[in-house]
């Protein structure tokens, strides 16, 4: 019992010394005494004597309280003046110093990386001395050996591929050509229309597509014929052809395929129909002026098969068949003018002057087949760029005399002509191969250097041969560039002196070990950059620091890093300005966001600021519009890849920094804060008066939070764990007695061990913490929230008691909490939420003593009431030196009473006053 007595008084004793050195490192009164020597062996003195004292005393209390006392104060007295304490603020400087200078010389290390093994003898300088070769050697000449390879990449054959894309636009195309005439030979119909056998193929070509001059004196001749027989004249049907009226000599036309008239004024070689082909047939011919056919071959063979096909069959039959023959004609007529108007739409023309009509049904199926074999073996062996016109027809008349008929060739080939095109575009990657390859093959263009031989005079500029020659024999002499490097490392040392500057003049305190977090996120930056990554962690570096730090820490190390980089690194320009666009932006909005998913969101935002920079900048220095646009295109592309990359990796890497380096942050804190955490549900289920206690309380500082410009997500979460040490016993807490007995007054009734119980929810409160991994940050609020204040009401009992008792001594360090008192303005405010909640709580409680039916009646507690308890609440902690080391200031205590009951008043608001009711009408309505 003495030892676990004597360990609390040394305890308390620590905690005391350690507020006092807070207090005057702040106020800037530590120095160094001359005398600091002599107090500090005064203090080990006291403090043994004090030791011996209480262990060979007896067990008064009286005695050991009182040299507790004096021990007490003589370490007050002697502390201020300390060499103990001048000591512990010496090796908290040297702790700074030694960070600082890891990072300075870190940072130098490796941004300088190119200053350790520079050349003293540079190419283009003039050398220092007459250099000759030590011995015999046969040295590679890289740049002729380069040279060489470049000549035979750039001779290496070019790899072509065949495009399946244009292949399947030809395809298409030609298609839609048949199609076209498919239905220009459906308006025309069959062909033969009639049976060869009674009329030849070329009679029925002839009779369908003649003119109408000629078509009508055919049927004059029938029908002459036909008169003569019946009159029994003998006559043949030679000498019944009418004789030549007009011009005896004409000479007939030469038939040929009814064309349109090309656009450039030329008329076709055959006149169109007449329109009275598209009538209906008329067996009685019209009587017109007869002109002399007979020197024309086609008529002539015209007119003996349908003399024949007369003389053979009825009337009724060639009546059939004339009427046969005039249909035909009609329909022919109708397909020349859909080609004339095909022909004019289509500017290719493959139609013009051809045969599609004069081909039967079966020689256009095969000719159609024909094109389309054709076709696949000329894209199949592949029609390269530039390729001569005239060499490409030779290869369509070769590949078509194997597949269509001899008739359809030039309609055929003018088919393919049109929609021929080259398919064939360079294979990149194989040509790159071929290249590579080829330039390997190349062996190295050696160079034979003899013993003696001069290298360079002196004097005489160095060539990139002679230092290839030097490095050989290592005749260069390499030096670390002494005065670049300091010159570096004095920049470097202005940057952190900056960083430095901003970190004391930000609400956030660096610890030692997150000072070592931003320089090892620092450090990837120009460490990828030395590897010859050009993508570096710009983006993870802004997102991480943003998230941890907050945006003005991030905004900094990366403004900082850049023109260090810039002026460093031979890295371009544009990458480092966009992977810097990348971090910025990431460090500037990383801590606004509340979910893993915003920032993945964030990450995507990254990915195109970077590529956008890039490519902006690249444009404004007009690389983006040369022949290497795709490169730029690429480049750009890759950043904004990086960056999403680099933004993935660190949302990875966040949660296990977070725990190695006891890292809040708001994404952690409201996950801490959910309700259904393993701790706060046994909160809720083991000790339900104080989870609603702690979450008044937490409505309160959140509010006080808010105005003061404090971290409203850490004094959320902190609240909602101050109190989990009462877990350890929940009965001892009334408000957790839920109206039952107390057992401080019915079963312990000694205010010592009450006392007692009721400190042990702090130290509780910890073990739990620490079992259950909560952040550093978090554990502050369970011991700061009550400080080393009084527990007043049991120090009143044992005043009481000792009053009664004069053997008892009450000794006010028995009823104090173990402190620390709070350490930041988070668990301050938290501190007076949880004193005056109680209070508001016994206002609301407050009664006048009548009853309606069972429920009290309330009385109404003044807005004015209500301040006036709770400024006199604030004043106690303030004159109680709680709040000295929050950082809360005297002048925000009337604005967090203000706020305080505000709050109260928004969940106690005033309620109508119902009429008083008699007896027994609410007996009745009850």
């Amino acid at each position: 019992m003495k030892m676990q007595q004597f360990l609390q008084f040394l305890t308390q004793q620590l905690n005391h010394w350690r507020r006092e050195y807070k207090v005057l490192r702040r106020k800037g009164k530590l120095i160094r005494s001359p005398k600091g020597q002599s107090h500090r062996r005064e203090l080990l003195r006291t403090m043994f004597k004090n030791v011996l004292l209480f262990l060979s005393k007896t067990n008064e209390k009286s005695e050991r309280r009182k040299q507790e006392r004096l021990l007490k104060s003589k370490a007050k007295a002697n502390t201020k003046s300390s060499i103990y304490a001048v000591g512990l603020d010496w090796a908290h400087e040297q702790r700074c110093w030694v960070i600082l200078a890891i990072a300075l010389v870190s940072l130098t290390g490796i941004i300088g990386h190119k200053l350790y093994n520079q050349t003293q003898i540079q190419i283009g300088n003039p050398a220092p001395q007459t250099i000759t070769a030590p011995s015999t050697a046969r040295i590679e000449d890289r740049k002729k050996t380069e040279a060489e390879r470049k000549a035979v990449s750039k001779s290496s054959l070019q790899m072509l591929m065949i495009d399946a894309r244009m292949n399947e636009q030809i395809n298409e195309n030609l298609q839609k050509l048949l199609d076209d005439g498919n239905e220009i030979r459906a308006v025309a119909g069959a062909f033969p229309f009639f049976d060869p056998v009674v009329f030849s193929i070329f009679t029925q070509r002839y009779l369908r597509s003649c003119q109408d001059s000629e078509w009508q004196a055919l049927l004059l001749t029938i029908e002459n014929s036909k008169n003569q027989q019946k009159k029994g004249t003998g006559r043949t049907a030679a000498s019944s052809r009418p004789s030549s009226i007009g011009a005896p000599n004409q000479q007939r036309q030469p038939r040929t395929t009814p064309t349109p008239a090309r656009s450039t004024g030329e008329t076709s070689t055959r006149p169109w129909l007449s329109k009275s082909d598209s009538q209906s047939p008329q067996v009685t011919p019209q009587k017109t002026e007869p002109v002399d056919f007979s020197q024309n071959t086609d008529f002539t063979q015209a007119e003996a098969e349908l003399e024949s096909y007369r003389l053979t069959t009825s009337e009724k039959n060639l009546s059939l068949a004339i009427a046969q023959i005039s249909q035909a004609r009609q329909r022919y007529t109708q397909a020349t003018a859909k080609l004339l108007q095909l022909e004019t739409v289509s500017p290719e023309g493959v139609y013009e002057e051809s045969l599609l009509l004069d081909l039967s049904d079966g020689e256009w199926e095969k000719t159609q087949m024909g094109i389309h074999q054709s076709t696949e073996r000329i894209l199949t062996q592949g029609i390269p760029q530039g390729l001569p016109k005239n060499i490409l027809q030779d290869a369509v008349s070769l590949q078509l005399q194997n597949f269509v008929p001899e008739s359809a060739e030039t309609l055929a080939k003018n088919l393919l002509l049109a929609v021929l095109k080259p398919n064939l575009q360079e294979d990149e990657e194989q040509t790159r191969q071929n290249a590579q390859k080829a330039a390997a093959g190349v062996a190295p263009m050696m160079v034979k250097v003899r013993h003696g031989e001069v290298i360079v005079k002196k004097g005489e500029p160095i060539t990139a041969w002679n230092f290839e020659v030097l490095e050989h024999y290592h005749l260069i002499r390499r030096e670390v560039k002494w005065q670049e490097l300091v010159t570096l490392g004095g920049v470097i040392a202005i940057a952190i002196g900056i960083f430095v500057w901003i970190e004391r003049h930000i609400d956030y305190e660096l610890r030692q070990r997150d000072r070592l977090l931003v320089l090892l996120l620092t450090l990837s930056v120009p460490g990828l950059v030395t590897m010859g990554l050009p993508y570096t962690t710009w983006s993870a570096l802004g997102l991480l620091l943003g998230s941890f730090y907050g945006p003005t820490l991030g905004l900094t190390v990366v403004g900082l890093l850049l023109p260090i980089l810039g002026i460093s690194l031979d890295m371009s320009k544009a990458a480092l300005l966009a992977g810097a666009g990348g971090g910025l932006l990431g460090s500037y909005i990383a801590q606004r966001l509340r979910s893993r998913e915003e920032l993945a969101l964030l990450g995507v935002a990254i990915a195109l600021t970077q590529g956008g920079i890039y490519l902006v900048v690249k444009i404004l220095i007009g690389q983006a519009f040369g022949s290497t646009w795709y490169i730029v295109l690429r480049e750009a592309g890759l950043f904004a890849l990086s960056g999403l990359g680099w933004s993935v990796i660190a949302l990875g890497l966040s949660p296990y920094l977070e725990k190695v380096f006891d890292l809040v942050t708001p994404i952690r804190l409201a996950e801490l804060a959910n309700p259904n955490r393993p701790l706060l549900k046994r909160l809720a289920t083991e000790t339900p008066g104080t989870f609603q206690h702690t979450l008044f309380v937490a409505t309160l500082a959140e509010a006080a939070a808010k105005e003061l410009g404090c971290n409203v997500e850490l004094v959320r979460a902190g609240t909602l764990y101050h109190d989990i040490g009462k877990m350890h016993d929940p009965l001892g807490f009334i408000e957790n007695q839920m109206g039952g007995p107390n057992k401080h007054d019915t079963e312990i009734k000694d205010p010592w061990k009450s006392a007692e119980i009721i400190k042990k929810h702090v130290t509780e409160g910890l073990v739990m913490a620490r079992k259950h991994l909560l952040p550093t940050a978090i554990q502050a609020f369970i011991p700061e929230h009550q400080g080393t204040i009084l527990i007043a009401y049991f120090h009143h009992q044992a005043q009481q008691m000792a009053q009664e008792n004069p053997s008892l001594t009450v000794d006010d360090a028995d009823f104090r909490y173990d402190g620390p008192i709070p350490q930041s303005r988070e668990t301050g405010i938290v501190m007076l939420a949880d004193s005056c909640e109680a209070a508001l709580r016994s206002l609301q409680a407050s009664g006048s003593g009548k009853h309606v039916g069972e429920k009290p009646l309330l009385k109404d507690v003044s807005t004015e009431q209500a301040l006036t308890m709770l400024n006199n609440i604030l004043r106690a902690k303030w004159q109680d030196n709680q709040l000295v080391d929050s950082g809360l200031k005297r002048e925000e205590m009337p604005q967090i009473a203000q706020i305080f009951v505000d709050v109260w008043q928004q969940f106690h608001h005033k309620r109508i006053a119902y009429p008083k009711l008699k007896a027994s009408t609410v007996v009745r309505n009850s």
